[in-house]
């Protein structure tokens, strides 16, 4: 089974678009995916497939309904079918108060005797394992906010891998080395191994600058099969119809561009090649 977290410390760098071509991606490969929309800002995997999710009702059953041991219905209900041939678990407005009531949560728990099974930063796997979810899929990806707190641990907790969309910039490279000093905190904390599937370079440019600072992040040793050329074009065409990127240049272009098709067909190259470091 492949699980991952789609993270990156800079914003702006097309996490949540990259993460919805690849989940396009592996479900064209005839996977079940089920994608989990962590992110409580409005620009999220939920608003970009344009699912119809009731995020602001305060009364509907949610993924942090089910984290904090307070679910109105089964973990299932929560799933929506996406057109785009894999579901989802959408975002909602409580996640913007998620590490508050985590530690409402454990403070119950630990009131009740219950303390040291409750761990506020594994609740999600915890709960996905209670729910039967992995054997259900094939690969589950999680989607977070592009700052560390309890909705990446819990994201990272529960699925152990790591796709980084990264800007190849002085300020990108600042973010690789940061995220590098965060997984070391979290594999300590989770006694755990967390790996890179891959870097996705985005926005590379022709200077000499970006194709020194492509070279320096596979020199890390982070596998980076493809590196994704500026399709600003593209990227904000997708947020505009709030679709993926192989819909968007399918339904909304009049004409396929030979950059953006070499850019859907790097996308599913990456998600072949993370698929088999799955197999190995």
């Amino acid at each position: 089974m492949l699980t991952y977290t789609t993270y990156s410390e800079a914003g702006g760098v097309g996490k949540s678009t990259i993460g919805a071509a690849l989940l396009e991606a592996h479900a064209s490969h005839g996977l079940d995916v089920l994608a989990i929309d962590m992110d409580q800002q409005n620009g999220s995997l939920t608003y970009l497939l344009d699912v119809d999710a009731p995020r602001g009702d305060s009364q509907a059953d949610n993924i942090v309904r089910h984290l904090i041991d307070r679910p109105k219905g089964p973990f299932q209900d929560l799933i929506h079918e996406t057109e785009y041939g894999f579901d989802l678990i959408p975002s909602h407005n409580m996640l913007e108060n998620l590490e508050d009531l985590l530690n409402r949560a454990q403070r119950m728990a630990d009131d009740l005797g219950e303390g040291d099974e409750f761990d506020p930063y594994d609740r999600l796997r915890r709960v996905l394992l209670e729910s039967g979810i992995p054997e259900e899929y094939d690969v589950i990806v999680v989607d977070p906010p592009a700052t560390a707190g309890p909705h990446l641990y819990n994201a990272v907790s529960a699925t152990r891998s790591l796709v980084i969309p990264v800007e190849p910039t002085g300020k990108g490279m600042q973010s690789v080395l940061g995220l590098e000093e965060l997984v070391d905190g979290l594999e300590d904390r989770l006694e755990a191994e967390i790996g890179v599937l891959s870097a996705v370079p985005n926005g590379v440019g022709r200077t000499s600058d970006q194709e020194r600072y492509l070279s320096e992040i596979r020199d890390r040793g982070y596998p980076a099969p493809v590196a994704i050329r500026e399709r600003s074009s593209l990227f904000e065409g997708c947020w505009d119809q709030q679709c993926p990127p192989r819909r968007y240049v399918e339904a909304y272009r009049d004409r396929q561009r030979e950059h953006e098709m070499a850019t859907l067909e790097k996308i599913d190259r990456l998600a072949t090649e993370i698929e088999e470091v799955s197999d190995r």
